[in-house]
């Protein structure tokens, strides 16, 4: 008899805590800040100058960038409700939220924001990858419909992966005229991305002692982080392409490797008033 369902089953991760419920993603989000807050100074501290400034601009980090996803969600689901729901936050929301919070402490600390995103760039890639494995752990953010050898099937995803559901939600119009609770196999996108995202943070990591003026790193963060996106993309299960064959999220990916390279640029040579990594003697 052929198994129920084609390829690997996702059983989620979460545990009930008295009142509480402890899930994959609560622990990745957590790991994920400690994580950043830890590269960061550990760099900081390295390049000579006070690590300490880290621990507010992580509070910063996740205020806006918790706020940003939630707000991005809600938009892209035309919903207002969604800001108050457990459930749906959006990578992009969250990153342009947690920059500009994280550049409001920065300045309020009369910090340059090139040298605090300097050291940023390997973190954030870091904590990129081990939030996804919180998306992954409660079967969220999976991709399109999948019958290769490495597929998986979200029973209990978040939403669960059914025929009703990829083709309300997601726009999966090949799966029409199925069963609408039948399980469906899926690209575990999820997975994808924290591999990309540690493929990120070891090419960041070899190039955290360039030559370039402070900032420069946080350009090539931006160029990276838009092309991993861009790429993830093709395999996502989304409905919002608005741009032909691209969706909103390849757009601005485009427009962050497009920011980077200008960046990038304009980071290139060190300079007065843009000064190298390390502190002067």
């Amino acid at each position: 008899m052929p198994p129920e369902f084609p390829g690997f089953v996702h059983v989620p991760f979460a545990y009930p805590l008295g009142p509480l419920e402890i899930t994959g993603f609560g622990i990745a989000m957590l790991l994920a800040f400690v994580i950043a807050q830890t590269v960061s100074q550990a760099e900081l501290t390295r390049r000579g100058h006070d690590p300490e400034v880290m621990g507010d601009v992580i509070v910063g980090a996740v205020i806006g960038g918790l706020a940003g996803a939630k707000i991005y969600y809600a938009v892209l689901m035309h919903d207002p409700s969604a800001l108050f729901n457990r459930a749906g936050f959006v990578f992009w929301g969250g990153l342009i939220g947690g920059i500009l919070v994280t550049a409001a402490v920065i300045r309020y600390k009369k910090l340059p924001f090139t040298r605090i995103s300097d050291v940023s760039a390997p973190a954030i890639a870091a904590a990129y990858a081990v939030g996804r494995s919180g998306c992954w752990a409660v079967g969220d953010d999976y991709g399109r419909p999948w019958d290769g050898p490495l597929a998986v099937s979200f029973p209990q995803g978040a939403p669960a992966s059914t025929v009703g559901n990829l083709i309300s939600q997601f726009g999966a119009k090949s799966l029409e005229g199925r069963p609408l609770s039948e399980i469906v196999a899926v690209y575990p996108t999820q997975l994808f991305e924290v591999v990309m995202g540690l493929i990120m943070f070891a090419v960041l990591w070899r190039l955290r002692d360039h030559k370039h003026a402070e900032g420069w790193l946080f350009g090539a963060y931006c160029v990276a982080a838009g092309m991993e996106r861009f790429i993830v993309e093709f395999w996502r299960a989304k409905d919002d392409r608005f741009f032909g064959t691209l969706t909103m999220a390849q757009v601005i990916a485009l427009a962050f490797i497009a920011g980077g390279v200008v960046w990038m640029q304009l980071r290139r040579e060190v300079r007065p008033g843009a000064p190298g990594i390390m502190r002067a003697a």
